[in-house]
């Protein structure tokens, strides 16, 4: 176990050492877009609504915390990695090198889970100060880790799967945006159609915000989605190993 976790920080040197040196510009790109989904739809348009039994604020903060793991981890996995394969074709050398396929997978999404969890964690410490329903829980914690993990991991099977740097903006368009605006981040689920409810219900940033948002606010915890999110790290994790052991990237 040690020496594969050696492994992993090794895959992940040289991304730990860019995140270092850019971390200003990171800092900002990574705080900017969940501040802005904070002004206009918690202060532009819900100042005086209440979803829940709680103000809107409170509500939607969890919401845009789920929502940061999903952008902050996703793209800064995916594209380092995109540009690493298509661009500077680093990515092959690594992959001669005698380390396991499992470490290359989880060392490359460790810059993303950081980036995830400085972003939503930044955020949710502005919450804490302008919503005081809020509370920072173990389980809020242990629910933002498996959003980023799960989408640091998904941004490494996009990477892996993308043929140019277009079909990577192709994938953001059909499967990343949708994901921003309908997943229950902004709103309750329960005002959707039942039959779209279920295709939601499919995709991990639901199970993400229904956990994140039920550890914040001291709801009944949805375990379920915490499994779910479990699972669908797992099979991102694996979707990768036989993606790099086809040698299809």
């Amino acid at each position: 176990m040690t020496n594969f976790l050696k492994e992993v920080y090794y895959v992940s040197w040289s991304d730990l050492k860019f995140m270092r040196h850019h971390y200003k510009n990171l800092f900002i790109s990574s705080i900017m877009s969940p501040l802005l989904y904070l002004i206009a739809f918690g202060y532009g348009l819900g100042q005086d609504l209440e979803v829940g039994g709680v103000p809107y604020i409170a509500f939607i903060i969890p919401g845009i915390a789920a929502l940061s793991s999903l952008n902050s981890s996703f793209a800064s996995t995916s594209a380092r990695l995109n540009v690493q394969r298509l661009y500077y074709r680093c990515f092959d050398v690594l992959m001669m090198c005698p380390v396991s396929i499992g470490s290359i997978v989880l060392g490359k999404a460790v810059v993303g889970v950081l980036r995830g969890l400085i972003s939503s964690s930044i955020l949710f410490g502005i919450g804490l100060v302008i919503a005081p329903d809020l509370m920072l829980t173990p389980l809020y914690v242990i629910s933002i880790f498996m959003s980023c993990l799960a989408f640091s991991l998904l941004g490494v099977t996009a990477a892996l799967l993308a043929k140019s740097h277009q079909s990577m903006a192709t994938f953001s368009s059909l499967v990343i945006l949708p994901m921003t605006f309908l997943c229950g981040t902004f709103f309750s689920l329960s005002n959707m159609p039942e039959y779209i409810q279920y295709v939601l219900y499919a995709l991990p940033l639901t199970h993400s915000s229904e956990a994140v948002r039920a550890a914040a606010l001291g709801w009944d915890f949805p375990w379920v989605s915490l499994v779910v999110l479990v699972a669908f790290a797992v099979a991102f994790f694996i979707i990768n190993v036989c993606l790099i052991k086809s040698k299809r990237v």
